[in-house]
């Protein structure tokens, strides 16, 4: 599938860290980044959408924990932790959604977007499990860490100095449940927003599946579904325009091009922590050894010159062609809106 790009942005794209996340101001962040997608599809690029929750779903369960003294009285039945995912991955989706339908009618395309409830299968017996160490919902302090920890029973970690965050278990997914019906929606010239949140989590059972509670890290659920439904390219958004090695030294150097046994060299010296990059650039190895061509580490500002091979970090494999060049992206600045 070629020119078909796989777009994984966190879910503090809408969310800003520590920020309220108010849905106004996330509709706003939605439509800012609706405008880069119809830059994309106006460059000739079938774009697939994938999308973080971790703030979303931490709010959703919050709301829960609020009205928990009233929920018996009120007949509310008890929020599982995988209900609220799929929760937060319906709301998320409508609101990216919206926000893309409206950038590329007022463009006059023709073109939409289909959000897919997305289910991804885990292993029942992945260590994750017993080893929380995704952060969910809001920054605390740590005296309300404390509290919670000890009335909610939250297990809860110091993501940076003085700032806790909720953390749940994160297990690897194994497949993506709905991958050959996202790949026939691509080629209907939809724009796909899939695996919102990694992913709803299920366990294989009895022929069948069954819910389980954790939250699967997006870029490797992004990095599993763009292999297998043959996307050309996977770009993996971040909080800088590129990967560097000697980060925050006087050593420090941007990466642009690199081959993936650099990538995974600079990996296993440690330059990529996994409370940061880490990840990302394991995802990326992830895809290109499943088949991908190219991944691409980026800011969502660079996110079209990235694709164009202009910006960003990019992770080829030997023998596969370079960066796609896109028609009319020439003055990316000029096209892209917010």
């Amino acid at each position: 599938m070629s020119r078909t790009a796989l777009v994984a942005i966190g879910g503090n794209a809408l969310v800003l860290d520590g920020e309220p996340g108010s849905i106004p101001r996330q509709q706003q962040r939605a439509a800012a980044f609706a405008e880069q997608v119809a830059d994309l599809i106006a460059d000739g690029w079938r774009v697939l959408v994938t999308h973080g929750n971790g703030p979303q779903v931490g709010f959703i369960l919050r709301r829960g924990e609020l009205v928990a003294a009233e929920a018996a009285v009120e007949g509310l039945p008890e929020l599982p932790l995988w209900l609220a995912v799929a929760d937060s991955q319906g709301g998320v989706g409508h609101i990216l959604s919206v926000a893309i339908d409206s950038a590329l009618a007022r463009r006059g395309m023709s073109t939409r977007a289909v959000a897919v409830l997305t289910h991804a299968e885990v292993a029942r017996d992945d260590p994750a499990f017993a080893a929380p160490t995704k952060p969910i919902g809001s920054h605390l302090s740590p005296a309300v860490a404390r509290l919670l920890a000890a009335k909610e029973g939250w297990t809860v970690t110091e993501t940076s100095a003085g700032v806790f965050r909720r953390v749940v278990a994160s297990p690897r997914p194994l497949r993506i449940v709905e991958t050959d019906q996202i790949r026939s929606l691509l080629d209907t010239d939809a724009v796909v927003i899939a695996a919102g949140g990694g992913g709803i989590p299920v366990l294989r059972e009895d022929g069948g599946w069954r819910s389980v509670d954790a939250v699967i890290d997006k870029d490797r659920a992004s990095a599993l579904l763009a292999a297998i439904a043959g996307v050309d390219t996977l770009v993996l958004v971040t909080g800088v325009d590129q990967v560097y090695v000697g980060f925050g030294t006087p050593d420090q150097r941007a990466l642009s091009d690199v081959r993936p046994d650099e990538a995974r060299g600079y990996l296993e010296d440690g330059e990529f922590p996994a409370g940061s990059m880490g990840p990302k650039v394991e995802s990326a190895l992830q895809f290109l050894a499943g088949g991908g061509r190219r991944a691409v580490i980026t800011s969502l500002p660079r996110l079209r010159d990235a694709l164009a091979g202009r910006a960003g970090t990019s992770i080829t494999s030997p023998g596969r062609a370079g960066p796609v060049s896109s028609p009319g992206a020439s003055s990316a600045g000029s096209r892209r809106s917010g």
